[in-house]
């Protein structure tokens, strides 16, 4: 049985960590950590968890946090990175849900987040935790950096073009996010009255997931026939609801004579969480709520030059909390798809 602790057991990401590793067969959640709810049931505050997780909130601290196996830090960015080095050098496993070890260059880190990097050294011992990319990596890592939402809708639609260096000119990803997205810390644009029934662009000069998703396209780029070096536009939204992510990628081929549905069901055909939808089909939101799925599909509109690549997740699970449980699974050598194998919950 694998001992688990969650840093930040609070927020929407780690009530779904709880949701998750409540019915996982192999993983006891040994420590969970709230500073503000220190002493307080997680059913009091997350009451759907009622007589499947009974465990209390505790202060922070890192020798209980060192007890465990592996330690989930489900906390604002800038946090991990103070406590991640302390729990490798006592041979726990860490899988950082945040932003801290995304990045590779830590210049790029300051640049992005406006703080020092308190852990240079481990950028580069960090694994990017794209299980479709990483894998083999992620089976012997220490320290996984679970990708972020939108970069891991829009990385995996791109992914079959990547690697076979078929991308030219400038890719544009369109994206769209639910409220949920924003976390559960209290904010005037994600209440009721100021999200519902409208619909706004956000971080168009600069989004933080954006040199995410570009450092993933050059790692895949360099994988595959040659590296990619055109532009990357990227423009989230938030739309009113309150789970889901929707990537529209907008990207021109080289080669106009490739079977684009058999690329996507070739490159995806043994991955458990990626499903490529029937040539001509449109993947809506609601089809993966609640579950770690990302759904696909590819079209040439009118046979022209662009190609349009739709991709769906949800933002809380293969987005955040499932990923990082399937992470988990990988790095512990557990079923990869345990306590993640639930289909979407409709409607």
């Amino acid at each position: 049985m694998i001992k688990a602790g969650i840093v930040g057991g609070t927020g929407y990401t780690g009530a779904e960590l709880l949701r998750l590793l409540a019915v996982h067969p192999d993983v006891e959640v040994t420590v969970i950590t709230s500073r503000k709810e220190a002493g307080k049931p997680v059913s009091e505050l997350y009451p759907g968890l009622r007589g499947k997780m009974d465990i209390v909130y505790s202060q922070p601290d890192d020798d209980a946090l060192a007890s465990c196996d592996l330690v989930f830090f489900a906390t604002p960015n800038g946090i991990a990175m103070n406590s991640v080095p302390g729990l490798l050098d006592k041979g726990v496993k860490v899988v950082d849900l945040a932003a801290d070890f995304r990045l590779s260059n830590a210049a790029q880190w300051q640049q992005w987040y406006g703080v020092d990097h308190a852990c240079p050294g481990l950028l580069a011992e960090a694994v990017y935790g794209l299980p479709e990319m990483n894998r083999e990596s992620i089976k012997s890592a220490q320290l996984v950096a679970n990708p972020g939402c939108y970069p891991t809708a829009a990385q995996l639609g791109l992914l079959p073009l990547m690697e076979k260096g078929l991308v030219e000119g400038n890719v544009i990803i369109d994206a769209k996010s639910g409220v949920s997205g924003a976390g559960r810390e209290a904010k005037v644009a994600s209440l009721l009255c100021e999200a519902s029934e409208s619909f706004k662009a956000y971080g168009v000069p600069g989004h933080r997931h954006l040199p995410e998703i570009r450092q993933g396209i050059e790692r895949m780029s360099l994988a595959g026939v040659q590296s990619y070096q055109g532009e990357l536009v990227f423009v989230p939204h938030l739309v009113p609801m309150i789970r889901g992510i929707h990537t529209t990628s907008y990207v021109s081929v080289k080669d106009h004579t490739i079977d684009l549905q058999a690329l996507y069901e070739n490159r995806f055909s043994h991955e458990p969480f990626v499903d490529v939808l029937p040539a001509g089909s449109h993947p809506e939101t609601r089809s993966v709520k609640s579950c770690n799925q990302c759904r696909i599909s590819v079209h040439r509109p009118q046979g022209g030059d662009t190609l349009v690549i739709l991709s769906v997740i949800d933002n809380l699970v293969k987005g955040a909390a499932g990923q990082a449980i399937q992470n988990m699974n990988i790095m512990c050598g557990l079923n990869e798809t345990a306590s993640l194998d639930a289909p979407a919950l409709m409607p």
